[in-house]
């Protein structure tokens, strides 16, 4: 479908260049047959006035050796044009194409007689005729050879471009193995080009590489020493400067947590371990864990196969993040094999929307616009379980709306026992 698109695109490379070899054909055609027709023209008129010329001498002479009459014209006979001639220069010729025939008149004053002949010139008129046929119908036939051989010749260096355009937004989607692995085939500029996409690619594959291989290291780096620090921190005598350690703790444990789970997202170490589930009573257990208030509503949940581990930390980190940077009431929504969740506050930004969920960035004003490791790390789950993640904001109030996409290929009637219901969870 989409080569089709490409190749009725009005406005793409190949037909402009098409359209411009027709133009150029065109042109050229155009011009010969301007000039050849104006030579034929002009040779035409040249042998017509000299044929006039001498017909007219010979029926003078003819006229004068064998005594049979002159060719003497009245005045009013000819052309006035004819006449003006004749009274300036003594002779004339004229071209006249009208019914019932085109002629040539040549006239000339001697002794005081007009003499004048014309010849019939519908010979000449019908050659020249018959060749500006030719002219146009072969022309014609030029172009309906010379514009399919440019749509055949544009084909491949299109192609080409198309590959390297489809490449791209392979590497635009993630897909960062994508290569056009053209190299500098032919040594043309389309070669350049797919070897500086492929080069670029390289290069954003090792810096993001060498980024996810900082980030686990990191977090590694800090996880031994972290451990230490809670058992440190669990050991403090209670009072209010010890909670507020063991809190700053449990945060920071938190995000080392966070920092190994998206570098192993990243690393593809990820395997989802499935197994029959009811969708509408894991996602209320999931719910109650984090402890936040939401509504639930459950109606036609079906018994999927999973990872209810990966599902559950899906659902906590929405249901968190609704709460963390929206605003109640929190309502999630089980219909089928889809899992809604929506908050009722300023809704997810611009940038979310467009590029979706990108780590290091939270909600926060004091770190800018975006969401945080939650919905990145939910949405590496999502993929680890084949599920799709969507985002937007509900048209009428702004709130942003998360909705989980499983799959779900359960024969019909294998529905979550629970049934119908609703729940509000402290």
């Amino acid at each position: 479908m989409t080569v089709v698109r490409a190749l009725l695109n009005p406005r793409s490379m190949r037909w402009k260049i098409i359209a411009l070899v027709a133009l150029a054909c065109s042109a050229m055609a155009l011009s010969v047959g301007v000039l050849v027709h104006n030579s034929t023209l002009k040779r035409s008129m040249n042998d017509g006035a000299a044929k006039a010329n001498n017909t007219l001498d010979r029926a003078i002479q003819d006229a004068r050796f064998s005594g049979q009459a002159p060719p003497l014209a009245a005045p009013g006979t000819l052309p006035d044009s004819l006449i003006r001639q004749v009274e300036a220069h003594g002779q004339g010729t004229l071209y006249e194409n009208r019914p019932p025939a085109p002629v040539f008149w040549a006239a000339r004053k001697d002794n005081g007689q007009l003499y004048a002949v014309k010849v019939d010139m519908t010979a000449d008129l019908l050659t020249r005729q018959g060749l500006d046929r030719h002219m146009w119908k072969y022309s014609l036939l030029t172009l309906a050879v010379v514009v399919p051989a440019a749509a055949l010749v544009t084909e491949l260096p299109a192609r080409r471009l198309r590959r390297v355009a489809r490449t791209a937004r392979r590497i635009t989607a993630g897909d960062l193995d994508a290569r056009t692995r053209m190299g500098s085939h032919g040594g043309d500029e389309i070669g350049e080009i797919s070897s500086t996409v492929d080069s670029m690619a390289d290069s954003l594959q090792q810096r993001i590489a060498t980024e996810q291989r900082f980030t686990a290291d990191v977090a590694h780096e800090l996880r031994t020493p972290l451990m230490g620090l809670v058992t440190s921190a669990g050991l403090l005598p209670g009072s209010e400067a010890a909670d507020l350690v063991r809190d700053r703790v449990r945060v920071l444990r938190d995000l080392v947590e966070d920092l190994l789970e998206v570098s192993r997202l990243d690393a593809g170490a990820e395997r989802s371990q499935p197994r029959p589930v009811p969708l509408g009573e894991l996602v209320k257990e999931s719910v109650a864990k984090t402890g936040l208030t939401a509504r639930v509503t459950v109606h036609d949940a079906p018994v999927i196969s999973t990872d209810p581990r990966r599902l559950d930390r899906i659902i906590a980190n929405l249901v968190v993040n609704a709460h963390r940077h929206g605003a109640g009431p929190v309502e999630i929504t089980v219909l089928g094999p889809a899992v809604t969740v929506r908050d009722h506050g300023p809704g997810f930004p611009a940038g979310l929307l467009t590029h979706g969920p990108q780590r290091f960035r939270t909600g926060a004003a004091e770190r800018g616009r975006g969401h945080g490791l939650g919905l990145t790390i939910a949405g590496g789950q999502a993929k680890v379980i084949g599920a799709m993640l969507d985002f937007t904001n509900h048209p009428d109030d702004g709130g942003a709306v998360a909705v989980l996409h499983l799959p779900s290929d359960d024969p019909a009637g294998s529905q979550d026992p629970l049934g119908p219901t609703t729940a509000v969870q402290p």
